[in-house]
């Protein structure tokens, strides 16, 4: 018997209007872990959302051809256009249920276009163990020369590496062996690693995200690594930034960006732009 889904494609934190990372979103339907793995394959997107839309809260479920993810910005902001879409009128809020976690989300219609926000879950940061950057610098190819003080280990549900290096120019020239970081993160339970370029004081950053242990060598948008970021820069003292607006995406040809702004300890305001490009049918045999 084959299955036959309807899928909402949804390009998420867009960058004026063009680019997005294409998200999979579609009602929560009887599907085992291995069926959901396979909706994004067939999708042809790195992520797919669930969603059950039941009680007061609506629940999101979120996979790669990987497994299951506790939480996943972009694909929030996919779901945030999603249930606006369905809803009607210019302005959708509700609560949303993620990682055993509540939280408010909105989307304003503008056009075409949703600008969607929520609140993630509360950072937790610490500094890394020598022998994590030695395993995980080289993998990725950040050498001496492109590196930047500030490494840190990050977590929204999931630790992942933040990685400064000096400047754009040597974020665009990384090349790592995928192979070679996916094992190191598996060794190391990370998600992934987020290497970023020096901030200026605007808080315009870009950023990669490379995360090969979750079937995604290289992510366009991932938003919760930027919220981490963000939390990380907001507690610098002196040298504090609060809203930071990250460029992803480029080196794949796919423009995205997302906007972060620290709260204190109730977590990061996120936000990005999502497009509905239309619905797809996936046949799951």
């Amino acid at each position: 018997m084959i299955s036959r889904l309807p899928v909402t494609i949804v390009r998420a934190c867009l960058r004026d209007g063009r680019g997005g990372s294409p998200t999979a979103v579609l009602d929560e339907t009887a599907l085992s872990d291995a069926e959901r793995r396979r909706v994004p394959v067939l999708a042809g997107t790195s992520h797919a959302v669930f969603v059950t839309r039941r009680g007061p809260a609506v629940s999101l479920r979120f996979f790669t051809a990987e497994g299951e993810l506790p939480a996943c910005g972009h694909g929030t902001v996919a779901a945030l256009a999603f249930l606006a879409e369905r809803a009607g009128g210019t302005e959708y809020r509700g609560a949303l249920r993620a990682a055993g976690r509540e939280f408010a989300g909105r989307a304003i219609r503008e056009d075409a276009l949703f600008q969607a926000s929520f609140t993630s879950a509360p950072v937790e940061l610490r500094d890394p163990t020598a022998a994590e950057c030695g395993l995980v610098l080289p993998a990725l190819g950040v050498t001496p020369d492109r590196s930047a003080p500030g490494v840190r280990v990050a977590s929204v549900g999931r630790a992942r590496l933040l990685v400064p290096v000096a400047t754009r120019s040597a974020l665009m020239a990384l090349a790592p062996d995928s192979g070679r970081l996916g094992a190191v993160c598996d060794r190391l339970g990370f998600l992934g690693c987020y290497v970023y370029s020096v901030p200026a004081r605007s808080g315009r950053i870009a950023a990669r995200m490379f995360a090969p242990s979750i079937g995604v060598p290289e992510d366009i948008a991932n938003a919760n690594s930027t919220a981490c970021l963000a939390a990380d820069l907001a507690g610098r003292g002196a040298t504090a930034i609060t809203a930071i607006t990250v460029d992803m995406g480029d080196s794949l040809g796919a423009p995205a960006t997302i906007t972060a702004s620290a709260r204190g300890g109730s977590g990061v305001r996120l936000g990005g732009a999502a497009e509905i490009v239309g619905v797809d049918v996936v046949r799951l045999p």
